[in-house]
């Protein structure tokens, strides 16, 4: 078992970018930018730098892409990933220069969210969707690269319909427990069941189901809402699962975040047993 942090990649933190994981006690995290101006070689050359001065090494990088992005439930749909057409192209243009820059810190994998994939395979929109993710995979396929899906839009079958669909052999899962649940898109135990073998990696988030129509359910400290990881843990175990457990804590950097992220690293060892 390998605990990390996530990380987000920032031009004035570059010196010290690595020093709050290994302040944790920790050698690993998934590293996060959504802004691809600043993917350059210069800027991956002092990534890796910092990695081998501090010991700490990328998992996996989370690429984003140029906005709008919308959290929510009313402008979700028409602002996230790789399905609103008319940000389409940017965004494939952003998740290559990702894939390069994963490729330039040594990371083995790019994440992101791909969107609202529509549930009705018929649905005309559906099939430029997946076109547009093939592109991305073929592209991290030929770099050496998985391409994985952050939990999160999708019901746990339309991920596994798509990545059977695609086949190109790189395409994994960064399961968000959380996220399927602020969705209401499934119970994170259920979805073992469907897409279980395509984990990579997993973030340890914690969450609750929305109580209203609009806006998705809340993030909660890990242990405080619905994701169950003292049973969701040896499920992955039976599952053959060796990635990565990844803390997320969805709250402002300071005091409370570092508590629960330490609290969080304590009963993750306990979770997961010998």
């Amino acid at each position: 078992m390998r605990i990390g942090v996530i990380t987000s990649l920032r031009p004035e933190r570059i010196d010290t970018l690595f020093d709050r994981v290994r302040d944790f006690g920790l050698s690993t995290c998934q590293l996060v930018c959504w802004k691809s101006d600043l993917l350059t070689a210069d800027m991956a050359a002092a990534v890796v730098k910092q990695s081998q001065r501090s010991g700490v090494d990328v998992c996996a990088f989370w690429a984003g892409y140029c906005p709008p992005a919308k959290w929510n439930f009313t402008e979700g749909p028409t602002t996230l990933g790789l399905v609103p057409p008319q940000y389409r192209a940017q965004r494939l243009v952003d998740l290559k220069r990702g894939a390069d820059f994963a490729r330039m810190i040594g990371a083995p994998a790019i994440i992101t969210h791909c969107g609202f994939i529509p549930e009705n395979m018929t649905d005309p929109e559906y099939p430029p969707v997946v076109d547009a993710i093939r592109e991305i995979a073929v592209y991290c396929q030929e770099r050496g690269l998985g391409f994985w899906f952050e939990t999160g839009q999708e019901t746990p079958v339309v991920l596994l319909r798509v990545i059977q669909e695609i086949n190109t052999g790189n395409l994994g899962i960064n399961l968000d427990p959380a996220n399927l649940l602020m969705y209401g898109k499934g119970n994170p135990m259920d979805s073992l069941e469907v897409f279980g073998s395509y984990v990579r990696n997993l973030h340890v988030k914690d969450g609750l189901p929305p109580t209203d129509g609009l806006n998705l359910g809340k993030e909660v400290q890990v242990g405080k809402g619905r994701a169950d990881f003292p049973r969701l843990l040896p499920r992955l175990r039976e599952l053959g699962f060796d990635g990565e457990l990844v803390i997320e804590r969805e709250i402002k950097e300071g005091e409370e975040q570092n508590r629960d992220i330490r609290e969080t690293i304590e009963n993750l060892k306990f979770w997961w047993g010998d």
